[in-house]
């Protein structure tokens, strides 16, 4: 059954949608058990029936108190009793059981008393809530109302959509209409109804913007975090490229390191040819000699030029001298 009512209103929802998708459905519900709780006619007529609800069920209670004491003494009196008479008064309890089961399906049954008396109690206030429901949806310009208290199972209903009080004060507002007396009372009633009506109007307007911004608040830290997980993420990715970097500049300088190890164990474990060892120790002592060389050539010509020079200045007198004679 609810799988149908739910299949109908999906069928009904689509048609609305191509039907008003301009202007956007308006959707509202109402709670039955609620309205029905709050009605004051309703719960008069509930309490009478509940009255005989208690009468219906201590006269079963009762009748089966006798059943048990016949059944009782049966048992008390069986050894004293003849065969015939034990199944006399036996059929006699059991079609007194049979009565007491038929009473209660007259009563209780599912279509006894109970029920119908309970469907006659609620058909007037549902009559009241359906004609209310009409009125307020004509007028704020429903497209669909929910009764939540039914069959369909709603997962979610948010506030702002119920108008079970829109309801009720209308239905109240009709009572009290049937009861005034004279047209200065209609007149006073139509009054503080208008503003009733105006004050309904702009507490569903301040629920409606108190409802928007609460979406638009949590739509905003929405993005926000969205937006911080974003940057978090990134975060974290130029972290890991950087580590990843190091870490390969790292490995290739340790490649290096052992390369250049390696390179030098393997030339020092080569031996050197003799021939090289051997002139290159030739050409040292050779290049030594050479500068020995060089520096006694350099001192010797030092000292050669001295003497030169003193002899020179003692040289003239002496030659003079000698040719006189």
């Amino acid at each position: 059954m609810k799988v149908k009512i739910f299949i109908v209103i999906l069928g009904i929802l689509s048609f609305s949608t191509s039907a008003k998708a301009q202007r956007g459905i308006r959707i509202a519900y109402i709670d039955m058990d609620y309205i029905l709780e709050n009605v004051p006619e309703y719960k008069e007529a509930s309490a009478l029936l509940d009255t005989k609800v208690g009468k219906w069920k201590s006269e079963i209670e009762t009748k089966l108190r006798n059943v048990d004491e016949m059944n009782a003494q049966l048992d008390n009196e069986r050894a004293l009793l003849t065969k015939e008479l034990i199944e006399e008064r036996d059929e006699e309890i059991a079609f007194e059981r049979e009565q007491i089961l038929e009473y209660q399906q007259k009563r209780f049954g599912p279509g006894g008393d109970l029920s119908i008396q309970r469907r006659q109690l609620v058909q007037p206030v549902q009559d009241q809530v359906f004609n209310a429901v009409q009125e307020i949806s004509t007028a704020r310009k429903y497209d669909l109302v929910f009764d939540k208290s039914s069959e369909l199972m709603l997962l979610y209903t948010a506030d702002r959509l119920d108008i079970s009080d829109q309801v009720l004060r209308s239905i109240t507002r009709a009572s009290k209409r049937t009861q005034l007396n004279s047209k200065k009372d209609e007149k006073i009633f139509d009054i503080d109804e208008a503003k009733t009506f105006d004050e309904d109007r702009a507490t569903q307007e301040r629920q409606s913007k108190i409802e928007n911004k609460k979406s638009e608040r949590e739509a905003a830290l929405e993005e926000r975090a969205k937006k911080r997980a974003s940057e978090k993420e990134e975060r974290q990715k130029a972290f890991e490229e950087r580590r990843r970097k190091l870490l390969e500049a790292r490995e290739r300088r340790k490649d290096s390191i052992a390369d250049a190890r390696a390179n030098k164990e393997t030339r020092s474990s080569l031996p050197e040819p003799l021939s090289v060892n051997k002139t290159s120790k030739e050409d040292a002592v050779q290049a030594r000699q050479r500068q020995k060389d060089s520096i006694i050539a350099a001192r010797t010509r030092k000292r050669d030029s001295i003497l030169a020079a003193r002899k020179k200045k003692v040289t003239p007198s002496g030659s003079d001298d000698g040719d006189n004679d």
